[in-house]
């Protein structure tokens, strides 16, 4: 199969309203639910096929994701992992048992699922399919096909109007949510856990991370309306950390049905949370009969990957990338960099989405860093660096501004000694660049 028909598959998919690429503040009037099912149902209704996770949340929803199938997979299951947005190249949204979907595949289920599009969208009863719809019914379909067990699905955006919200799950898990896309979602907590909470079905059984107030209100007030069984971690399930070095952690996971003592090669407090969260998943599905030992749940995290999060690209100097990207995450950042390296200068490369908060992202990190670049992804949502730059000056910090993330990375190991400490954050755009620089053997 040549390059050509992958492409003229891909330019298929994103010949569509791509939101991850362009924003429009009145979008969410225009989603509907029904087309996304009318194309699903053309398809013979591949995504009740499987047994389903559905997970929604603004920070940690594709860690979770991956610990769970990670486990499930380990324990003889064939599963699948839809989730987004991709690091480096498309294939990385759809997988099975932790292998990314062919080229190939993509090209004959897109030969497939064109037809059902165009006959949906020619009709337009219900407005017309965007590409992250397209992309998630192909995902549902390839699942189908290839006879998956269970299916760990995290939401695209929100959760009551997301594509993924058509599934009937065996449990609903909502990981940390915090202020993020209130150009759509809204810009108060309370907004933010309603549309997240969406994902609650009637009778259904909802894990939680812990909240604030105002989201655990949301949460518990849509559980009530729904008849639905709410599992918190830090009050039903619970967690403690053994002990850590700067490759893993070790914890131990009190949960409803046992004591679990694990290891995760996932730094990072919250990942902690995120393992106890997916342990309480996992107990959910077990205690609906599904065979899920022990010891595949202690291989299983043991194994989890996951790219983009407090990943170590070098050791001499330090360089490290995480996709932060909120005030929140980048808290929770400079605290673990502290907590799991140790390092002389700390050197920045930050580049941020157009929707993010750049002065409570700025306020957190400009006390932190000793140098500071301001770059910017190919994405086309990209911020500029001027005015990153120009956040950063009214902490007293000349940053220096590159279009490249490349660029800026070599720069900063031209600055770095031995013993310092690069960090890659903001976008996990910015992030894939980084990581491809890497892998590319292109750090001088």
């Amino acid at each position: 199969m040549t390059d050509d028909y992958l492409q003229q598959a891909l330019d298929f998919i994103y010949g569509f309203i791509d939101y991850e690429k362009q924003r429009d503040p009145n979008a969410k009037t225009s989603w509907d639910l029904r087309r996304v099912e009318e194309v699903l149902h053309r398809l013979n209704n591949p995504h009740l096929r499987a047994k389903t996770v559905h997970i929604a949340g603004s920070k940690g929803k594709g860690s979770v994701a991956a610990m769970i199938s990670s486990v499930l997979t380990t324990a003889g299951y064939v599963t699948g992992l839809y989730t987004s947005p991709h690091l480096h190249y498309y294939n990385e949204r759809i997988r099975v048992d932790g292998k990314l979907i062919s080229d190939e595949e993509i090209v004959n289920l897109v030969a497939r699922l064109k037809p059902e599009v165009e006959a949906v969208n020619k009709k337009a009863a219900y407005g017309r399919l965007t590409t992250f719809e397209v992309t998630t019914a192909l995902g549902f379909d390839y699942f189908a096909l290839k006879e998956a067990d269970f299916q760990v699905v995290e939401v695209g955006l929100g959760g009551r109007l997301d594509a993924t919200n058509v599934v009937k799950p065996e449990v609903c898990v909502i990981t940390s949510l915090s202020l993020e896309h209130t150009d759509l979602l809204g810009n108060t907590l309370t907004a933010i856990a309603t549309e997240k909470a969406g994902i609650i079905k009637p009778k259904s059984i909802v894990v939680s991370l812990p909240q604030v107030e105002e989201a655990d209100k949301v949460i518990e007030s849509v559980c009530r309306k729904q008849g639905a069984k709410l599992i918190k971690v830090g009050r039903d399930v619970t967690y403690e950390v053994l002990d850590f070095d700067d490759t893993r952690q070790s914890l131990i996971v009190h949960g409803r049905l046992g004591d679990y003592k694990l290891t995760i090669p996932l730094l990072g407090d919250y990942q902690l949370g995120n393992a106890a969260t997916a342990v309480a998943a996992l107990e959910v599905l077990i205690e609906k009969g599904n065979d899920i030992p022990l010891k595949s749940i202690i291989d299983g995290m043991a194994s989890v990957k996951w790219e983009g999060r407090l990943q170590v690209l070098k050791r001499h100097p330090l360089v490290i990338v995480d996709g932060a990207h909120n005030q929140d995450s980048v808290r929770k950042l400079k605290q673990s960099l502290r907590k799991y390296f140790k390092f002389d200068k700390a050197i920045l490369i930050i580049g941020l989405s157009s929707d993010k908060d750049l002065q409570g992202i700025v306020t957190e990190l400009a006390p932190a860093f000793d140098r500071v670049f301001a770059t910017r992804s190919i994405h086309p949502r990209a911020m500029a660096t001027a005015p990153i730059a120009a956040e950063f000056k009214k902490h007293g910090i000349e940053a220096e501004q590159t279009e490249d993330v490349s660029v800026a990375l070599n720069g900063a190991l031209k600055l770095a000694g031995a013993g310092d400490m690069i960090c890659v954050t903001g976008s996990l755009f910015v992030v894939a660049g980084a990581i491809e620089v890497a892998e590319g053997g292109k750090l001088q």
